[in-house]
């Protein structure tokens, strides 16, 4: 296993990190022998989030007497102090730990994050959070471009998390701008939500890209752990087959795949687009219907407000035919 320092954090890390979303459709006994293959693996990051459901309480009991050898993140969505010192005590619980490595600001908006770093804001639970011991550092989750461009300017910030893989480079410079400011980044979506089929290729793709500090592909299977594993252990350089497969996967997918750009926006109608794509792959693709659901049903204006004016489509620079997929996406939601 391949280990890197986390940016600005000094922690070292393994290349592959394990994604806590999938714990979601296995249980606790199941979560125990994947930390088991973990270490056996020597994988030693481990990501999760308070909304995960039950991810963190699993991940929690799975790591009881061997906590001391990973190095543990979680995030949360708490945009104000109040409701973020209560998330980080809660983390704290369900983990069963004295102490996070990282805590990071989950995905927030523009608007979010100046909420966030305002008075009586996240930030100021977080860095009391920090002074107290109980969380080594700060991080940022994002989807959006605008909120990385952001995010590298604030001084708080130890690393970023940000979807990178086969059909999404759009970050690419971004995760560059990284290295140059030694801030950590932390790959999501290595598999695009599951839409990419080879596994191994994706993440042979992701790690022959020297910015990138950790991948963390969802895992809820031991095979999963041992594939990862290995395709990462290939340092060389992609082959001529691997690249044709590559170039496969982009042609594949590059019709009906949403990157998450948000060149789109505005919708006329208000609907925040990639929101949609983004709970339409997990409903469909993670095997997390009952989560995706719920998370859809939280969105302020769904897929079926589209009025079909097509702005968005002459903006897209995919030629993604999004008045089509959100027929689909609001069809599969039981609009």
């Amino acid at each position: 296993m391949e280990y890197r320092i986390l940016g600005k954090t000094g922690l070292r890390v393994s290349r592959v990190g394990f994604g806590g979303i999938p714990i979601q459709r296995i249980d606790a006994a199941g979560t125990k022998a994947l930390v088991e293959r973990l270490l056996e693996a020597g994988v030693n990051y481990i990501d999760t989030a308070r909304g995960y459901t039950v991810s963190e309480s699993y991940l929690g009991e799975a790591l009881e007497g061997v906590r001391d050898r990973f190095v543990l993140a979680t995030k949360s969505m708490a945009r104000t102090k109040a409701a973020m010192a209560q998330d980080i005590e809660t983390s704290l619980s369900n983990l069963r730990t004295g102490y996070i490595d990282l805590y990071q600001v989950h995905n927030p908006n523009m608007a979010q994050l100046e909420q966030v770093v305002g008075a009586g804001g996240a930030l100021e639970a977080l860095l009391e959070a920090k002074a107290a011991g109980k969380i080594g550092h700060i991080g940022l989750t994002a989807h959006s471009r605008e909120v990385f461009e952001k995010a590298l300017e604030l001084d708080w910030v130890e690393t970023i998390m940000f979807p990178y893989n086969i059909v999404e480079t759009q970050g690419e410079a971004l995760i560059r701008a990284c290295t140059e400011k030694n801030i950590g980044f932390i790959d999501m979506k290595p598999l695009a939500g599951g839409a990419i089929e080879d596994g191994a290729l994706a993440i042979r793709f992701i790690v022959s890209n020297p910015d990138i500090t950790v991948v963390i592909p969802g895992m809820a299977e031991l095979r999963e752990i041992d594939e990862n594993v290995a395709a990462a252990a290939r340092t060389e350089p992609l082959d001529e087959a691997e690249t044709r497969g590559v170039e496969a996967v982009r042609k594949a997918l590059g019709t009906q795949f949403c990157r998450r750009c948000n060149y789109c926006a505005p919708c006329s109608a208000g609907i925040q687009i990639p929101n949609v794509f983004l709970m339409e792959g997990y409903l469909l693709r993670y095997g997390l219907e009952d989560w995706a659901r719920a998370r859809y049903g939280a969105l302020e204006i769904k897929a079926s407000a589209c009025t079909a004016c097509g702005l968005c489509e002459t903006r897209c620079p995919y030629n993604l035919p999004i008045r089509e997929m959100m027929k689909k996406a609001a069809a599969e939601f039981g609009e």
